[in-house]
């Protein structure tokens, strides 16, 4: 995709990699619209970013997910690009009883979510030049982690949405582009300094090299043996995975 010249939306856009990821465009020279629930976030983040715009947006809510597309593109009706990066990354128990409540709003976040926005966007999009629709994903697409089943599970659901979708769309003039990061230093899930975990900046600057190509995957080379995963031994590579988790567990707050 180029780089410069774009108009983007970015779905949680206040933090971590989102907030990367909006900034690096905004210093590219792009006009850059976030979103996120909190204001005073927004507010925050487009203060330290002069020429950034906002839009409040609560990606669990239908409404909300319309009625921003519409604010959005009656503001800036040369938007060609949308990025869906907004996700949570709870703990649960695949081998234990289920939160209902915090299923239900992981779903709705991280599949219903990009797939709603996908959808009040997409029309837009086919009109535009240069038009890209970006997804994150994420390493845990094709190498689950045990603690976080249904997290991972939902990023294998956007995989896979991302293959429909790219095909679909293979005449329209419009890119699909995934990442799918690995564990990057954030608050996704508690911001460490963990020597596992890589750098946000240098997750940036490799992201935005791949970025720069005409790749459909955006994928950092560290995640590239994952993406590699499914096969005749994918049960073992996942075994050895999660009991390496478990031998060094994650650090949480």
């Amino acid at each position: 995709m180029k780089l410069t010249g774009n108009t983007i939306f970015i779905t949680g856009g206040t933090s971590g990699i989102g907030r990367g990821l909006a900034e690096r465009f905004h210093q590219l020279g792009n006009q850059v619209i976030i979103s996120g629930r909190r204001q005073a976030l927004l507010e925050s983040v487009t203060a330290a970013n002069p020429g950034m715009d906002y839009v409040v947006l609560d990606v669990t809510d239908a409404q909300s997910i319309q009625a921003a597309a519409q604010e959005v593109l009656s503001r800036y009706p040369a938007l060609n690009v949308v990025i869906n990066n907004a996700g949570i990354m709870p703990f649960d128990n695949a081998a234990g009883a289920l939160d209902d409540a915090q299923a239900v709003t992981l779903l709705n976040t991280n599949l219903l979510g990009p797939v709603r926005i996908s959808a009040a966007f997409i029309g837009h999009l086919k009109q535009q030049q240069d038009a890209v629709m970006i997804y994150n994903s994420s390493i845990l697409a094709f190498l689950p982690l045990a603690t976080n089943a249904l997290y991972s599970a939902t990023k294998a659901a956007i995989h896979s949405w991302v293959l429909s979708q790219r095909f679909l769309l293979r005449e329209s003039g419009v890119q699909v582009i995934e990442i799918s990061p690995p564990w990057v230093d954030t608050d996704l899930i508690y911001k460490s300094g963990d020597s596992r975990a890589m750098p946000l900046h240098d997750f940036i600057n490799e992201t935005f090299d791949k970025l720069g190509t005409d790749t459909i995957e955006a994928i950092v080379d560290r995640v590239l043996p994952a993406r590699d995963n499914p096969g005749a031994q994918e049960h073992a590579m996942v075994t050895a995975f999660n009991q390496s988790v478990a031998d060094n567990p994650i650090p949480v707050a």
